[in-house]
């Protein structure tokens, strides 16, 4: 059971470093606007947006879920080993 946690904590940090890269590099400076902007498929660009919201979305959530089976994974290695 070590192992795997040890296996899901590397891949939980590897996915928050390409989630925050990701927010980091697509960032606008006016998210706070309130205000969208006009959507236009010209050269790809509406195409462009879905794909890194969609792996936003789902960069995010695998980071959720693998932060929650880690500290369930936690829990049950520290009642299984409670002095280490």
């Amino acid at each position: 059971m070590q192992i795997t946690f040890n296996i899901l904590h590397g891949v939980a940090i590897v996915v928050a470093i390409a989630f925050a890269l990701l927010i980091f590099l697509t960032g606008k400076g006016d998210a706070m606007g309130g205000s969208s902007g006009i959507r236009t498929t010209f050269k790809g660009k509406a195409g462009f947006d879905d794909f890194i919201s969609k792996t936003t979305l789902i960069l995010g959530i695998s980071f959720m879920a693998l932060t929650l089976v880690l500290d369930i994974l936690n829990s049950q290695l520290t009642r299984l080993h409670p002095g280490a």
